[in-house]
């Protein structure tokens, strides 16, 4: 199979780009695929494709650009001219633009390739109907909530035009079955990046307890909180800890982070790493003792929450939406807090760093829960699913006929 990725791909820092990482480094070890075609966005640095195991031959095409109005025509060109046998679309709803004419249109995608029979299938990350719109940064306008919740249902309805719709919770499933009648959704699971054979559950000794949290923030993750709930933890128990924040701003909140370094100056161990590299994420991962989440609403199935259970780490976690159903349905476990509290998310962070055996009880359950959906599962699904859409359309077009018949 000549597999064609739509996707932002490192160095790129469009939203989802590490996930297309990790799906391209699974797919080029599977025999079905003899080329891997990566329709990306246009970066200054060369794309990381450095992969220690042997594989299977890449072409990249920088095709897109964010928030241009071209991308429909130069990513259907770039389709034309590669000629794949199918196209995954790594999407959610800003991935081509953050200008609602420039997301929309390059929402089309799948329907272009609908048009043209390629097998296709969009992997849809999130679902408005589950975005706080208010906390993600949108609009906190009730007239322009009910604008955004028209513009979302019809490009809902666009995206449907896909051959298959791969959604990572059963939440998302019945929401487009119920609410769009759509037959063509599929739960696939959102993976875990890495998993190392034997993580390291034990911390350093000559080392502070580091505080960690990673992501995008600005929007509705914001670190204030955590860093007051450290200084509490730190009043009441006099342990050495560290904050460390991993990431930059959201491409919404621009400055967000440096104002919080100004606001926060006088508190000792704070670090700011800004953006971390994906040779880098391990180190920053194995070396924290708690992994926080401090998010006042959710947006989808947490990439951070996979890699945490990845490395072995215990969390800290609010008790809502999509985080909370990760727990019940993939067995993630951690310690809840009330996201409007800073007294809470400090008891949660307590309950955890004083209490080792608890700790390690957190992490090990969630090394087992990310063991149980590696990438390499992933990517078999997703083959998977392209198979059955060629079977089936080899029935509806017999003699390779180029009308469809319904039968």
């Amino acid at each position: 199979m000549k597999l064609a990725i739509v996707t932002a791909y490192p160095p790129s820092k469009v939203t989802l780009n590490e996930y297309a990482y990790h799906l391209v480094k699974q797919f080029r070890q599977k025999r079905e695929v003899t080329e891997l075609i990566l329709l990306t966005d246009t970066t200054e640095g060369k794309k990381e494709l450095q992969f220690e195991e042997a594989g299977c031959k890449i072409i990249v095409k920088e095709c897109w650009t964010f928030n241009s109005y071209k991308n429909l025509i130069s990513v259907t060109k770039a389709i034309s001219q590669t000629k794949p046998d199918a196209v995954l679309f790594n999407l959610q709803f800003m991935k081509f633009g953050d200008k609602k004419v420039a997301a929309a249109l390059g929402l089309m995608l799948p329907l272009i390739c609908k048009l043209k029979k390629i097998p296709n299938i969009v992997l849809l990350h999130n679902i408005l109907e589950e975005v706080d719109l208010g906390s993600a940064g949108f609009t906190n306008n009730i007239v322009m909530k009910k604008i955004y919740s028209l513009i979302g249902t019809a490009l809902t309805k666009l995206i449907l035009k896909a051959d298959t719709v791969a959604v990572t919770m059963q939440k998302y499933v019945n929401i487009l079955e119920f609410k769009y009648f759509a037959n063509n959704i599929r739960l696939i699971p959102h993976g875990t990046f890495e998993i190392p054979e034997e993580p390291n559950f034990g911390l350093s000794e000559d080392r502070p307890f580091q505080i960690m949290t990673f992501g995008k923030f600005g929007t509705y993750k914001k670190v204030e909180a955590m860093i007051e709930a450290v200084e509490i933890v730190r009043a009441q128990t006099d342990l050495d800890l560290e904050v460390v924040i991993a990431g930059t701003d959201n491409p919404n909140v621009p400055g967000y982070l440096d104002s919080v370094k100004e606001k926060y100056k006088h508190v000792p161990q704070v670090r700011f790493t800004g953006y971390v590299e994906e040779q880098d994420v391990p180190v920053i991962f194995s070396e924290s003792a708690v992994v926080v989440f401090p998010y006042t609403s959710t947006t989808g199935s947490s990439g951070v929450l996979h890699q945490a259970g990845s490395y072995g780490k215990a969390v800290v976690m609010p008790d809502l939406g999509d985080l909370a159903l990760l727990v019940k349905d993939e067995g993630y476990k951690g310690e809840f807090f009330d996201p409007t509290s800073t007294e809470s998310l400090a008891d949660a962070i307590k309950a955890i760093v004083t209490n080792d055996a608890y700790r390690l009880k957190l992490a090990i359950a969630n090394y087992e829960a990310a063991t149980a959906h590696p990438m390499s599962k992933i990517a078999d699904m997703y083959l998977d699913s392209f198979q059955e859409i060629i079977d089936r359309k080899k029935v509806m077009t017999p003699n390779n006929s180029n009308q469809e018949v319904i039968l």
